[in-house]
């Protein structure tokens, strides 16, 4: 799966997943863009450890949920690196965790709102670029809690929800431009981000996941991978399970 010559932006890529995918692209050929919303020192490590293994990455601030920020990303990306091949919609939006009496309306509302809004925005000033180009990849990564129930986390499935509908309705329109747009599913999975969660959530996550563990960044940034290639060419609109068979 080379991406020798591919241009790749990849949001929310200071850490976690979004680091891994950055560090597997990179290594496969990939010219990188490592977009990140406020954390300086994770980003520029992430490029210039992509650099010191003679990979090619620029990281940039910018917001997912700002306009302005989205459209500086884009023209950062075409300026160092002349086009954009593949889009990684990785980074997600904060979420209020409780249960549904515990909920306001408006922060239940904003948070299916930025979820959306993070892949909707860059998704929208790439798009007509791969169009033009009749070339595109888009990935969006999603959450098992669309499908799966776990306590406190009602907006985020919710949210999480709409993103998958979205994806799939979207990859319609740009398909017959040469533009895949396909979904990869998460199930828990060990980054900095769910570092505070309870450790007998994760043990009994694992527990019911037939492979027996929650998932890792690599094995996620693997199938990101996949989708973000050209051995992917001929799949768009699928919503792929990367959770150890818990979803089977």
């Amino acid at each position: 799966m080379s991406m020798d010559g591919k241009v790749v932006i990849i949001t929310g890529a200071s850490r976690g997943i979004g680091r891994a995918t950055a560090r597997l692209l990179a290594s496969r050929g990939a010219s990188v863009v490592i977009n990140y919303a406020t954390n300086t020192q994770a980003a520029e490590a992430v490029e210039g450890e992509i650099k010191a293994a003679g990979g090619k990455a620029l990281a940039v601030q910018a917001s997912v949920l700002s306009p302005d920020d989205v459209q500086r990303l884009v023209a950062r990306t075409i300026e160092a690196f002349g086009r954009i091949d593949v889009l990684v919609n990785n980074a997600g939006a904060s979420f209020t965790q409780g249960t549904f009496l515990d909920t306001s309306w408006d922060s239940f509302a904003a948070d299916v709102t930025n979820e959306l809004k993070a892949t909707y925005l860059v998704t929208r000033a790439v798009l007509p670029l791969m169009i033009a180009q009749r070339y595109g990849r888009i990935v969006v990564v999603g959450s098992g809690t669309d499908r799966q129930v776990i306590p406190g986390m009602l907006s985020h499935g919710t949210a999480k929800a709409a993103l998958a509908t979205f994806a799939h309705h979207l990859s319609y329109e740009p398909a017959r431009h040469g533009v895949t747009i396909n979904m990869v599913v998460p199930g828990f999975t060990e980054t900095e981000a769910t570092a505070n969660q309870p450790a007998a959530l994760k043990e009994h996550l694992a527990r019911m996941t037939p492979l027996g563990r929650v998932a890792l960044p690599d094995d996620v940034a693997r199938v990101i991978a996949f989708y973000a290639s050209d051995d992917s060419g001929f799949i768009t609109a699928a919503h792929t399970p990367v959770d150890g068979g818990r979803s089977s």
